[in-house]
């Protein structure tokens, strides 16, 4: 009964500690009502980012303020919209703007905005990929987490597309997250309850629209979603989505660490080019291993055993640790889009076929390169990278291994 009253205690205290920090975090800045409202008069030195939308949102009701909101829509709906980003933008952030239509010479505007057709939808990513040059015919879809709306979703993701210098065509696949902090669990079911379109997407944009590669980024609670969706296609016979199917990214996994290695063990046969960035003063995960009952959660976990790092390449998964990596987040969650070091990693990733190759200080200061380069550092020493005996991953590495054996 003791054992019970503490657990309860260290639950309740940790609960309250990450309603502090989400408390600060909202602090910082975020999408004012309207924001997704057209603004004209774009100045000629903005940037210019179009987002191509599948979403599992349903409609906003109060149109023109809002477009989607956190509750679910009945079938995937589309939109595109063009995001200009202001001249002096500073890499890793998203300059919100403190009204709606604001200052695009400052802030994050929106250009334009339509709903589409499914039809329309395709043809308009058709079109965009026949746009651009041969090499750059790729799309990259991104899955985000927890807490988000579309608004922050949009953003967010037109400000990773300008940092990490992607040249194909971006698509946000956006599920329904209320973005509220005690929505947790509403979220998670809906993260359950878009599966089936994530991969339905993903499948029409392998066949309809021409491209030559699908990349997927995921963070946070999206990691689940994608990896649900990959296990359940492979499951169906055809994991790489038509061959389609590149870089696969998975930025603070807040995945159960048993539920990992599951998934893990029905995907790594496929050998797809997996990444995993993962941060041990993950603040949020932190919480989020409390919630779910102590277990750890992937994107906290830290590998430093060459054994399990070697299991790890044989899958062709590459595990980096970015706990050195300075961030302003408060929650050090989101480091994968607001560090400006982390963002080219990502860019380098997107436009290698091969994986990232090892290529000096460039790449960023205080990110440890492990798996693909089994302990080969970058800009810092393999000491940075945290020690965990019998690694908790280790079990994911051990599972893909005796697959491929």
């Amino acid at each position: 009964m003791r054992q019970i009253g503490v657990w309860w205690t260290s639950a309740r205290a940790g609960a309250i500690a990450l309603a502090a920090c989400l408390a600060l975090a909202a602090c910082a800045g975020g999408p004012p009502k309207g924001v997704l409202e057209p603004v004209g008069g774009i100045p000629a030195d903005a940037s210019a980012v179009a987002i191509h939308v599948a979403t599992t949102r349903a409609r906003a009701a109060d149109l023109p303020i809002e477009m989607f909101t956190g509750e679910r829509g009945r079938r995937t709906d589309h939109a595109r919209l063009v995001i200009s980003i202001p001249p002096g933008h500073k890499p890793g952030e998203v300059e919100w703007p403190r009204r709606a239509q604001g200052d695009p010479k400052r802030f994050f505007v929106t250009a334009a905005r339509e709903f589409q057709t499914d039809d329309a939808f395709v043809q308009s990513v058709r079109a965009a990929v026949a746009s651009r040059k041969p090499a750059d015919r790729s799309i990259l879809v991104f899955v985000h987490g927890y807490n988000t709306t579309f608004e922050e979703s949009v953003y967010r993701f037109a400000q990773i597309v300008h940092d990490s210098g992607f040249k194909g065509v971006p698509v946000l696949f956006t599920w329904p997250s209320r973005g509220q902090l005690l929505q947790y669990p509403y979220d998670r079911e809906s993260a359950v309850y878009s599966r089936d379109d994530l991969e339905a997407t993903l499948r029409e944009l392998a066949s309809r629209t021409g491209a030559q590669k699908i990349d997927l980024l995921a963070h946070s609670m999206g990691n689940f979603l994608a990896m649900e969706t990959m296990r359940q296609a492979t499951i169906r016979g055809d994991g790489r989505f038509s061959g389609k199917l590149g870089q696969v990214m998975l930025a603070a996994p807040d995945i159960d660490i048993d539920v990992f290695r599951r998934q893990l063990l029905t995907i790594a046969p496929l050998k797809l080019p997996i990444t995993v960035f993962v941060s041990s003063d993950d603040r949020a995960l932190g919480i989020s291993k409390l919630v779910w009952g102590g277990t750890a959660r992937a994107g906290a976990t830290v590998i430093s055993d060459p054994e399990v790092l070697e299991r790890l390449k044989e899958a062709n998964i590459t595990v980096y640790d970015i706990s050195a990596v300075k961030s302003d987040d408060s929650l050090k969650h989101a480091k994968f889009a607001d560090s400006p070091q982390v963002v080219q990693l990502i860019g380098q990733r997107l436009a290698s076929d091969n994986g990232i190759g090892t290529r000096g200080p460039t790449l960023g200061e205080g990110i440890v390169a492990l798996g693909s380069t089994l302990g080969a550092t970058v800009g810092t020493t393999v000491g940075t990278a945290v020690s965990l005996p019998g690694a908790v991953l280790g079990g994911a590495a051990e599972a893909a291994g005796a697959v491929l054996e």
